[in-house]
């Protein structure tokens, strides 16, 4: 069991981001294991097919190896809710290189390791230039595609634990985030098992809790000084992902089958050109319905920066139930 020190004052900094860069690494890791969850299976065909005969020698190497211990700087703590791809890769590129060979050989001590690894011992700028490369390459044939929905469901994670605060105190951040993780007011505890215990500190940077559809049942942790503590966890409904959120027949008779697919769409924020791109509509018609939901009480819609987002309001919640959430 490891145990990050998370007094109730760090609850007021605890903060929330989806992070490209570790669903690249956690679904790295679930494509190898064919064992790793059936909910996967799908997608492991899909991008099988995708792959074909691309050689990612360098990124297998590095983020695809047999152990769940990946280098810490592949996932570097976000600052934004919402980060890019370019702006996480744009970190990693800036890591220290002597940290990056040590990291690479940190992850394969005990094990061999495969050819590509060596570079980073002789050349590490050129093998993290290389890395980088191959990591947008995977991105794009592994996860672009399933984006859109990836977002969706950790930002709908995220609404339901803000929904939970509001009516439950800020306690409920942490209470039923994983089976494997307790809080005792002075501690969070991680159960990963007897082969994995310690104590984690970052000093006084907060906590960021970071949702995953590709961690599956687990949940993982980081802490450095450098970029604070993180803990990786499933996202409520991460299935959806790839099985889709299907829309309650009697939802899709009451509303029809479009405005109800609209209106399952938006338990997490979403704006009328993603509304428009996830369900294949054009931007009026996108618009139209939005409109009208608004209009019966069921979304809601407000601004963040430049952004109008709509959100299904409690009563189209409470409309849309369990399997539209």
């Amino acid at each position: 069991m490891l145990r990050f020190e998370f007094t109730a004052a760090d609850l007021a900094g605890v903060r929330f981001a989806h992070s490209p860069m570790a669903e690249v690494v956690a679904s790295a890791v679930a494509l190898r294991r064919s064992s790793h969850l059936a909910v996967y299976a799908t997608w492991r065909t899909e991008v099988g097919v995708r792959l074909g005969g691309r050689r990612l020698s360098t990124f297998d190497a590095v983020v695809r190896e047999p152990r769940w211990h990946v280098p810490d700087f592949l996932t570097p703590v976000p600052t934004v809710v919402r980060p890019r791809l370019r702006d996480e890769l744009a970190v990693v590129a800036a890591t220290p290189l002597d940290r990056v060979a040590a990291e690479v050989a940190e992850a394969w001590d005990g094990t061999p390791a495969p050819p590509a690894t060596a570079r980073f011992a002789r050349d590490p700028r050129g093998a993290l230039t290389m890395l980088i490369s191959e990591i947008r390459e995977y991105f794009a044939v592994a996860l672009a595609p399933y984006w859109p929905r990836l977002r969706a469901v950790a930002e709908a994670d995220i609404a339901r634990r803000g929904r939970a605060v509001a009516e439950q105190g800020s306690r409920a951040l942490i209470t039923d985030l994983h089976p494997a993780v307790s809080w005792d007011s002075e501690a969070l505890a991680v159960g990963y098992g007897p082969e994995h215990t310690g104590s984690l500190t970052a000093g006084d940077l907060p906590l960021t809790l970071m949702p995953s559809a590709f961690t599956g049942p687990k949940v993982l942790s980081l802490a450095r000084p450098d970029t604070g503590r993180a803990l990786f966890y499933p996202p409520h409904g991460f299935g959806a992902v790839w099985t889709g959120s299907p829309v309650p027949p009697r939802l899709g008779a009451l509303l029809g089958p479009t405005r109800a697919a609209v209106l399952s769409l938006v338990g997490a924020p979403h704006s009328t050109g993603e509304v428009a791109d996830v369900l294949s509509l054009a931007p009026a018609t996108a618009s139209h319905h939005l409109t009208i939901l608004r209009d019966a009480g069921l979304v809601t819609a407000y601004r963040t920066g430049r952004r109008l987002l709509y959100q299904r309001t409690p009563l189209g919640d409470e409309l849309s139930g369990p399997a539209g959430t």
